[in-house]
């Protein structure tokens, strides 16, 4: 038998490892039922008297609408303390378009996110998707401009990891009972959402709710009864907070996009720690309400937010 160096031998198990770990992402969700423990339930920290239950915040600077959205619902403290893990969950879905094409979450609203959260004292703020068009999660995570961003923000990208899916029991499921999520989207203390709202060619619209499809493996599967597959992941990852960049939307040829003349400057952010109450304001700015938009209303049936916005406190801002 040949000797193998050192460093020859951790290739070969690193690989071997990698190999066995896509395997274990790349089975069929129904044949593996109930193999890891069910899903980490986070505390999501509903409003007091004083505090909206949904912010929008309208103006010119992305980073000053997005902390006074975050104002109105008690500020970046009531979401993150201080020694917390916190994840944020962008859209960067391709590498071939910059923010100025609202395909993908503005870098200015992700770096002033991770500010935010270590100013609130955070141990350690990540930012992370899965893109699924272009070469690479690292070209993509460069090209969108968001990852200088963070980085200069004091935050860290991170390129998810095959070996770090698990599956995952989804108890109120109704078209999947589990399904193999990152563990540590699942797991961390504090988990933000910050999609992009822009249309899409299956779902109508796409943001919170269909953003969290870039934290589960084989998110190509989920396009099969889409809409009650995106609610069933919806009741198990479970955001703390939902921030809703439109600033720019894309209105039209999403999710991609390619044109600015599908572009519209809404110069908007959307706040709550409601996913569906976030959706359903986002809707209105396509002259759409989240009843329109099947995931969103697939979200509400389930339990999992408020759809009709009369009955929460709204709070609207001009910065």
């Amino acid at each position: 038998m040949p000797h193998l160096t050192r460093r020859e031998f951790l290739r070969l198990t690193g690989l071997a490892a990698a190999s066995l770990a896509l395997l274990e992402v790349g089975c069929s969700p129904q044949a593996q039922k109930g193999t890891t423990a069910p899903a980490l339930r986070r505390q999501v920290s509903t409003p007091t008297a004083d505090q909206a239950y949904l912010a929008v915040a309208h103006g010119s600077d992305p980073a000053a609408i997005l902390k006074a959205a975050l104002d109105s619902l008690g500020g970046i403290q009531r979401f993150v303390k201080p020694g917390q893990d916190v994840i944020i969950k962008p859209n960067i879905c391709v590498d071939y378009h910059p923010a100025e094409y609202a395909a993908t979450t503005n870098p200015i609203v992700v770096a002033t996110l991770v500010t935010l959260c270590l100013g609130a004292g955070a141990k350690r703020v990540r930012v992370m998707d899965s893109p699924f068009a272009g070469i690479s999660p690292s070209s993509a995570y460069a090209a969108t401009g968001i990852q200088a961003a963070v980085k200069a923000a004091g935050g860290e990208m991170e390129v998810m990891s095959p070996i770090k899916f698990a599956r995952f029991d989804i108890p109120q499921g109704k078209s999947i009972t589990s399904w193999n999520i990152y563990r540590d989207i699942m797991e961390t203390d504090v988990l933000i959402d910050v999609p992009i709202a822009k249309s899409h060619s299956l779902a109508r619209l796409t943001m919170g709710s269909k953003n969290l499809l870039g934290a589960v493996s084989n998110p190509n599967q989920i396009h099969s009864n889409l809409d009650q597959r995106v609610a069933d992941l919806v009741s198990v990852i479970r955001p703390n907070l939902t921030v809703v960049d439109a600033y720019r939307i894309l209105v039209d040829h999403g999710p991609t996009g390619g044109s600015l003349n599908d572009v519209r400057q809404a110069n908007t952010i959307i706040a709550s720690h409601d996913i569906i109450a976030a959706d359903a304001f986002g809707a209105t700015l396509f002259g759409l309400t989240g009843a329109d938009i099947p995931s969103i209303k697939k979200g509400a049936e389930m339990g999992l937010g408020t759809l009709d916005l009369s009955t929460v406190k709204v709070e609207e801002v001009n910065v």
